[in-house]
């Protein structure tokens, strides 16, 4: 059976979403993982060093948020 895709990026199986919707911690740590790449980028800001030099880097307190609020949004039940 084929996987299934969206824009060339294999999506996730329902088995994994459904398992983590019961709260299966693997489960939920592969949606996390599946997200990431996305929340890096809704995350990253310009941020400066000690010396006043600024670069792009990701702030991992809003980090750290986004993911709390995406776990919350899956294992609470409607």
């Amino acid at each position: 059976m084929e996987e299934a895709t969206f824009n060339g990026k294999k999506l996730l199986p329902l088995s994994v979403i459904e398992a983590a919707r019961a709260g299966d911690p693997l489960a939920v740590n592969r949606v996390l993982r599946y997200y990431d790449h996305y929340i890096n980028k809704l995350c990253t800001r310009v941020q400066y060093d000690k010396e006043g030099r600024s670069y792009l880097g990701v702030d991992e307190e809003m980090k750290q948020r986004l993911q709390s609020k995406l776990i919350q949004a899956i294992v609470n039940k409607p």
